[in-house]
């Protein structure tokens, strides 16, 4: 790798298996409470059975969760860091500190939907999520009425663009979205493909090695993917370029994806 790639191994990294921490006591409690929530903990068992178990697709559950919900709040941060304002919670006139709660509570609720069907699962996620929240919201003695209803249609806003047709049209939305693609590492693909499953989805994460986020030279943030298969380009160009094009943040994210294998691969380095 070339110096620009090389910034994130001595840059902030998120580490998808680490809990992630913020300063702010408010997002730090919505972590602690969705971790003994019983109802939200049977939801991430339950949504991997129609994708997995059903239909051959990678792990959508409690691991995908974790994972994506680290990486969303990793990038608030890199983002907040390097300036970038986000509008959702401001536009409705909430605080500064439920934009991540924003971004938590969507990345953990966005695949509930999965126990109705894979197919349109971000519509079905919708009811399920407003359920949730109504109680959720109002254990954590934060919001009066009208915040509540405010701070719930900005996470279902988020909930259902992360997968669908529908553009984000909030930074918080668009960084959960963002964070959904990249879930791409090798480890994520092992259920299906440990099944027989060899579909493109499949085969392409297993090519990805690693996927790095930090700060970028000439963006608040960079995400460096490495792989050892050209294979890996339809998980970067098919799936991550396609969710950070119209995301609202992709003029904050650089993407680097290198292959590392010295093979006769075409494809050693692309950035986008």
């Amino acid at each position: 790798m070339d110096e620009a790639a090389d910034s994130c191994a001595t840059g902030r990294t998120y580490n998808p298996e680490a809990d992630h921490a913020f300063p702010d006591e408010r997002v730090n409690e919505v972590l602690d409470r969705i971790e003994n929530d019983e109802e939200i903990t049977a939801y991430l068992a339950a949504q991997n059975v129609n994708p997995v178990d059903r239909m051959g697709y990678n792990d959508h559950g409690r691991k995908h969760i974790e994972i994506v919900r680290n990486a969303a709040l990793s990038l608030y941060d890199l983002l907040k860091a390097g300036g970038v304002e986000f509008d959702g919670a401001r536009q409705q006139g909430l605080d500064e500190a439920d934009e991540a709660v924003i971004i938590a509570l969507a990345a953990t609720l966005h695949d509930i939907g999965h126990v109705v069907h894979r197919d349109d699962h971000p519509y079905y996620s919708l009811p399920l999520a407003a359920d949730i929240l109504d109680r959720f919201l109002d254990g954590l003695g934060y919001y009066d009425p009208a915040e509540t209803v405010r701070l719930k249609g900005e996470i279902l806003h988020a909930i259902l663009c992360h997968h669908s047709e529908e553009q984000p049209l909030t930074r918080e939305a668009g960084i959960v979205r963002v964070a959904d693609a990249l879930d791409m590492e090798r480890g994520r693909s092992r259920i299906p493909y440990e099944q027989g499953g060899r579909g493109i989805n499949t085969i392409s994460s297993r090519a990805i090695t690693s996927v790095a986020l930090c700060p970028g030279e000439s963006t608040p943030a960079m995400v460096e993917i490495e792989m050892t298969d050209a294979a890996g380009v339809y998980q970067v160009d098919e799936l991550l370029k396609h969710k950070l094009d119209d995301s609202r943040i992709e003029s904050f994210v650089r993407i680097v994806a290198v292959n590392t294998d010295r093979g006769e691969d075409l494809i050693e380095r692309i950035e986008l």
